[in-house]
């Protein structure tokens, strides 16, 4: 069946340039690009289907002579455009799915009601341009319509993925989860780079200078869990050397901010000498502000 399978994608942004390679690599066909009628999205739909044989087009002019639509549009525009869809030729389509975290298949609710068997399929991972992520292992978190769901399962482990279901109403705070693991990762990064120029370190030097310890507290994470990995002057309980790196925040409120929740999750939840006055430290720190 999962070579039977063939494949539009609706989206030439990050997620499909991301998607569609993999598909193609794995075996499917993928038959059209579907991009919008702006400029910019015709040309990534062109150098999209360039890559994977498929035609570049956009929804007026789809054929839509696949098995599976395969939505990658930003999460706002789902629902919209199954809607349009709906009401239009939508070919030999029997299935639909997006790849929202956050939202159900629900949004697919028009496609449902024209007969496709619909899924939302998210796959744990982040997509970005310039960067071409393996796909060996990564989860894709499944919910849906049982015939959608089995398609996706057998769609996932081609591609050397792994599946787990989902009950619609918990998407929100694994989608919540997810974004704490990756986007805001990322902005946790861009607050250190600011407090490394407090240090005199450019923002290049800084993230050179950060990668090695960066990737041993995550091999650690890895291979020991939380407790094992933590270290600094916290699980030593030295309030002398906290006291110092909130006064060198004093005047930077997000990094400050930033500083001072995770000192507190800390205190909550990993191993900590001193933890009375670490509290109190913070705690007038924070008052202060």
């Amino acid at each position: 069946m999962p070579l039977q399978t063939t494949i539009a994608i609706l989206g030439a942004g990050s997620l499909a340039n991301g998607l569609a390679p993999k598909l193609y690599g794995a075996g499917y066909t993928v038959t059209e690009i579907v991009g919008r009628d702006s400029a910019g999205s015709r040309r990534h739909a062109r150098l999209l289907a360039k890559q994977v044989h498929a035609r570049p087009v956009t929804a007026s002019d789809a054929a839509f002579d696949a098995t599976l639509l395969w939505f990658c549009v930003p999460d706002r525009a789902i629902r919209a455009a199954a809607s349009s869809l709906a009401k239009r030729n939508i070919g030999k389509l029997k299935y639909a799915f997006h790849s929202s975290g956050a939202l159900s298949g629900h949004e697919l609710a028009d496609l449902k009601r024209r007969g496709l068997s619909v899924a939302s399929v998210h796959p744990l991972m982040t997509f970005v341009f310039g960067a071409t992520p393996s796909l060996d292992g990564v989860p894709f978190v499944l919910e849906g319509d049982p015939a959608a769901v089995r398609l996706a399962r057998s769609i996932v482990r081609r591609l050397g993925g792994a599946t787990y279901l989902l009950p619609a109403s918990r998407k929100p705070a694994y989608h919540t989860w997810a974004t704490m693991t990756s986007p805001l990762l990322v902005a946790f990064l861009v607050a250190l780079e600011q407090v490394a120029r407090k240090a005199g370190l450019g923002k290049k030097d800084a993230r050179r200078m950060s990668l090695p310890i960066l990737r041993q507290t995550i091999a650690n994470y890895a291979a020991l869990g939380p407790a094992d990995s933590f270290s600094g002057p916290i699980i030593r309980g030295d309030a002398a050397t906290v006291a110092k790196h909130l006064g060198v925040l004093r005047k930077d409120t997000v990094a400050r901010d930033t500083y001072i929740a995770l000192a507190n999750a800390a205190l909550r939840s990993l191993p900590a000498r001193n933890r009375k006055e670490l509290r109190r430290l913070l705690q007038q720190t924070q008052d202060s502000k």
